[in-house]
This record gives C-alpha cells, sequence and structure tokens, in this order.
C-alpha cells in the first residue's frame, strides 16, 4: 500500500497543528460555530444527535495492521470502544469530544492517516474494488491511479469549496464492485484496439434525493490524461452547479438541467485548455506510485489444499464459509477472505477496539499486515494461503468474523441513522437489528441466497438503499419514524433503482414486510433464481399485492417464514407461525 514520503508527512503534521489552533479558537469563542463549521468539516469533524463524530480516511479501503491498530486505539481512549466502517471504506467514531479531535489526527498522523477530505464541498475519499489487485477478472490493477488522483484532489485549493461533495469511484475489473455507476464520476479500467490503458468515464451518477445512473461521457481516456480529463470535469460543475439551492447542487442536477450532450461539449472545451497541462501523467510518475503497489511475497503453492477439502466435505459449517466468505484469488494457492461485521444483535459495520486489534493480527499473521474495508462494511484479508484457511475460520470464530452470511439477507448494509445521526428522520441501525435477529436462521438465507438489504436513515442515502434489492428509507410523519420500502435496486454494472411498492410502514412493521416480499419471492422463483432476477421477470405487482392485501401486524414478531413449511412449498399466502414466539 501507499507510503509517505516526505511530502506527505510535513502536510499531515502542519494540517493537524492547523485544527488544533481552530479548535482551540472554537472553544475559547474566538470562532463562532458558522465560522468553525467548515474548518471541521475539511477535517471529517461532524455534530451529532449526541457527541461530535469524526471520519477518519481510509484511501480506497486499505489499512495496515499498524493503521487498524491505531483504530483501535482511538476507540478505547477518545470513544466508547467501538468504532463503525462505511460504506465509502472509511472508519467513523461517533462519541467524541471536540477538544479531543486534534489529538485524535496527531495519533493517526504517527500511522500515516489522517481525516483530510472526509467531509465538506470537495473531493471526498477516492473508493475502489476491496479485492483490488487480486481479483481473477481484474483488467489492471486500479489503486495506482487511485492514489495519482488522491494525491491531485488533496487540499487542490480550486476544488476546495465545490457547490456540494464530490464522489470517485475507479474499478479494474470487469465486474463492478466500486459502484461506479452511482458516483459523480465513475471510472473503469479498458484497453482500446490497439491494447493500450484508458479509461471509460461516467458522469453524473448518485443517490440522495435524486438517484441517478451515471451516464458515459468518454468511452476511452488514455490513462495518461485521466487526471487533466477528471479536472476538466470537476471544472465545469465548479462554475456552473448551483450554488443557489443545496438539493440541486450535485453534478447530477447539472447534467440532467443542460444534458449529457452540452455537459459533454463543455468538458470536451475545458479539455482543450489543459489536456497537456502540469497534470498529464508521465511513466515516471506511474512508475513512482505504483511501486507502492507491488505483490507481496507470494510462494508457489498447490491450487488446491488436501485438509481444506477434505473439511469442506466433511463440516458444513466450514463449507457455508467458504462458500460465503472466501473468494478466488489470482495467485493458485491463495484466497482473499472476507471477515463479516455482521453478527446477529451486532449494529451492521460496528467492530469494537477488540476485534480491531484481532483483524490487524489476522492480518499480520495471514495477509501481509494488511486488510480493505469494503463497501459492504465488512473487512478483508487479501492475500490468505489456502492452506490457512482452516486456522483463520477457527480464529474468525472466536473474534466474530465468521458468519457465513456474505451476501446474504443478513448482510445488511446500514447508516447510523436517527441513533446518531442529526439529518436523519428514522433509525437505522436498531431496525437492522431488528431484522437481523427476525431471520437468524442461517439455512434459511441459505436457501433464500443472495439478496441486498439497504437501511438508510434518510434521503440522503447514506445505506444506498436506492441500489438495494430491498432497499429502506426512512421518513418522517409528523414527528414519527415510518420507513418506505422499494425493491428491484441493483449495485454493480447495470446498476438500477429501485421501485417504491406503496405507502410506508411503521418501524414494528417492517421484519414482517421483509417476511412478505420474501414469501412471494419464493413461491415465484425459478429453480437458482436470485430475488433480484425473480423481481425482474414478474414485476413489482405480486410482491405490492402480498405485502398490502392484508394489514401489516404491529406485532411483526408473531410472523415468520418457516423453513420447513416454504421448503415443502407451502402457498405463500398462508400464515407462518414460528414456534419461537
Amino acid at each position: 500500500m501507499y507510503r509517505y514520503d516526505r511530502f506527505d508527512h510535513q502536510l499531515v503534521a502542519e494540517r493537524v497543528a492547523q485544527f488544533r489552533d481552530q479548535v482551540r479558537r472554537r472553544l475559547s469563542g474566538e470562532l463562532k460555530e458558522d465560522e468553525f463549521r467548515v474548518l471541521r468539516l475539511q477535517n471529517g469533524v461532524y455534530m451529532q444527535v449526541h457527541a461530535y463524530m469524526m471520519r477518519l480516511a481510509a484511501p480506497y479501503g486499505m489499512v495496515s495492521s499498524d493503521q487498524m491498530r491505531m483504530f483501535a486505539h482511538i476507540a478505547r481512549k477518545y470513544d466508547r470502544g467501538y468504532g463503525h466502517f462505511t460504506t465509502r471504506q472509511n472508519i467513523q467514531f461517533n462519541w467524541l469530544k471536540l477538544q479531543d479531535t486534534p489529538d485524535i489526527l496527531a495519533d493517526l498522523a504517527t500511522v500515516e492517516a489522517h481525516a483530510i477530505q472526509t467531509s465538506g464541498n470537495c473531493i471526498r475519499n477516492i473508493t475502489t474494488d476491496e479485492f483490488a489487485g487480486v481479483a481473477q477478472d481484474e483488467l489492471i490493477d486500479p489503486r495506482p491511479y487511485a492514489e495519482l488522483l488522491r494525491q491531485w484532489s488533496t487540499l487542490h485549493p480550486e476544488f476546495a469549496y465545490l457547490p456540494r461533495k464530490f464522489k470517485l469511484s475507479i474499478t479494474g475489473a470487469a465486474q463492478d464492485r466500486a459502484a461506479i455507476e452511482i458516483n459523480d464520476v465513475g471510472l473503469q479500467v479498458v484497453k482500446n484496439a490497439q491494447g493500450e490503458v484508458g479509461f471509460r468515464v461516467l458522469v453524473g451518477g448518485g443517490l440522495g434525493r435524486t438517484p441517478v445512473i451515471g451516464t458515459e461521457i468518454n468511452a476511452f481516456v488514455p490513462w495518461q490524461h485521466i487526471i487533466t480529463f477528471a479536472e476538466s470535469i470537476v471544472r465545469v460543475y465548479n462554475e456552473f452547479g448551483r450554488r443557489d439551492n443545496l438539493y440541486k447542487a450535485r453534478i447530477k442536477i447539472l447534467v440532467k438541467a443542460i444534458g449529457i450532450d452540452e455537459f459533454r461539449r463543455q468538458v470536451e472545451e475545458e479539455w482543450k485548455l489543459n489536456k497537456d497541462g502540469p497534470s498529464t501523467l508521465t511513466q515516471a510518475e506511474l512508475d513512482r506510485v505504483a511501486a507502492c503497489f507491488t505483490a507481496p511475497g507470494y510462494v508457489t503453492l498447490p491450487a488446491e489444499d488436501v485438509a481444506v477439502a477434505a473439511l469442506q466435505r466433511d463440516n458444513k459449517a466450514f463449507s457455508s464459509w467458504l462458500k460465503r466468505n472466501v473468494k478466488s484469488h489470482k495467485i493458485a494457492g491463495y484466497a482473499a477472505v472476507e471477515l463479516s461485521l455482521k453478527r446477529t444483535g451486532i449494529a451492521p459495520g460496528d467492530a469494537t477496539a477488540e476485534q480491531m486489534e484481532a483483524a490487524a493480527a489476522l492480518a499480520d499473521k495471514y495477509s501481509f499486515g494488511e486488510l480493505r474495508i469494503t463497501h459492504m462494511q465488512n473487512l478483508v484479508l487479501a492475500d490468505v494461503k489456502r492452506s490457512d484457511l482452516i486456522a483463520l475460520w477457527e480464529a474468525a470464530k472466536v473474534q466474530g468474523f465468521a458468519t457465513p452470511n456474505i451476501g446474504l439477507l443478513t448482510d445488511i448494509i446500514c447508516c447510523p441513522g436517527g441513533d446518531f445521526c442529526t439529518l436523519a428522520n428514522a433509525r437505522s441501525i436498531t431496525l437492522a437489528k431488528a431484522v437481523d435477529e427476525r431471520f437468524d436462521d442461517i439455512d434459511y438465507l441459505q436457501d433464500i441466497g443472495e439478496v441486498d438489504l439497504n437501511i438508510s436513515g434518510c434521503v440522503n442515502a447514506c445505506a444506498h438503499h436506492h441500489v438495494g434489492h430491498i432497499g429502506i428509507l426512512g421518513v418522517d410523519k409528523s414527528g414519527d419514524e415510518w420507513y418506505q420500502v422499494s425493491i428491484g435496486g441493483a449495485k454493480g454494472s447495470p446498476a438500477a433503482i429501485g421501485k417504491i411498492i406503496g405507502r410506508s410502514f411503521s418501524f414494528a412493521q417492517i421484519p414482517e414486510v421483509v417476511s412478505r416480499l420474501l414469501q412471494v419471492y419464493v413461491k415465484a422463483r425459478f429453480a437458482d433464481e436470485r430475488f433480484i432476477d425473480t423481481v425482474r421477470r414478474v414485476g413489482l405487482d405480486p410482491f405490492v399485492e402480498y405485502v398490502y392485501a392484508t394489514p401489516v401486524p404491529e406485532e411483526a414478531k408473531l410472523l415468520l417464514p418457516d423453513y420447513e413449511l416454504i421448503q415443502q412449498g407451502t402457498p405463500y399466502d398462508a400464515p407462518y407461525y414460528s414456534p419461537r414466539f
């Protein structure tokens, strides 16, 4: 992973000193909150419901074991013993004191980490595929380009006050695991007919109040010009994006207002002026950064391990974990392992200080001292020997990392919601726990198969509910919390925006609503058909009809799909009463 040079160290140290003085002035009353707000946001500090929150940067989701241990230290010393991993591949802490935030930044600097541009109207943390560098379907490792874009955008004086926040994502793989279609700018590594490397560029994607799938603005930008082209896009947005209306300030609104053809024309005109300017990449500069992402010390190993294959045959739990949590690797004899942060009763994405330290130890022992934070709020050990999988599984179970639910219903994406966030209309974490506890049956989950369930507490869509197979959005009704449900969304390529099924539901009704959606799916699906595929084939009507056929009871726990009855093909219009309640 990228290591700081002397310029990075100096920049971060000066940033810490600057913010320390700003906090001192705020605490003394010299700075008023309106003056201080933009300064704290530039360092990832928010005012939340109960305390200050700070979002720390993990560029393109990569962290070293030392950095993960520092996160644990921050959780233990400054917070309440835990942190929350986000869909932007960052980590945030929700129970901080303002006077401690400069010390947190100083501590982060000792392990080459920071919180710069994790908030504010600037170019935010650049995200990428959590399996970058090891995925079998990868054309080119995108991480060096992500780092070059990060260096270009960090504290860029021209883009310090954009109309609104700006998000950029990059993938080097055939399968989009970086959600490039729902970012302000999405980049995909491609090769032209001559075998030259470049980027397909999408623009104007985003969720929030107005969900939009990004549109291709250029099919092939040579890699040397990816920064100059991105710079041209941001300049057009910076000049013409709306600043008079917070809800119409994102680039997606500008693209929609003038049309993609006119937006493309303006970007091309701007690009003519700076295409060969100072931001043009050279091979030497690419090589300098790429040297930070060289392959670790792989050894020659057999493609499969005899002991792993035997235990897979004989142990159902281990077999389920291999199927859901272990991914293929481009190097024979290795695997990428996803550590689930989605245990029953635990807020999705939360990890205690002890778990962070345990994850760091696992990374040191099994994965060359590196971890990845995923868009699904889990962790990845990207370079595990297949011969170590049994030992890793045993160790992961002890720490609560081995739940075999990656990609299943209880692998929920969830924002902090009304439990913490001042913007939220409704609770997200508490609802996620209720749903998780309702469907705490791994056999049932395995039978249901892949279902993305995303829960956002407000229209800002931090949990990407629009692209969940089932999306849940907290809405306000006269001061009460209610939830709007959509189905048919999808991340990846092609991405899709889910459609709202009808009127909203109370907190207590949501687990039963999810249950009824799944019952329709089980009855209507073809063999091996995923939930999203069934929705696409049969449409919304069967789901809407059954969900609203009879009033959804407030006592949501009284109705639970019974696994054995579903296996027997019981009609979905029959009630399912669980003996557990």
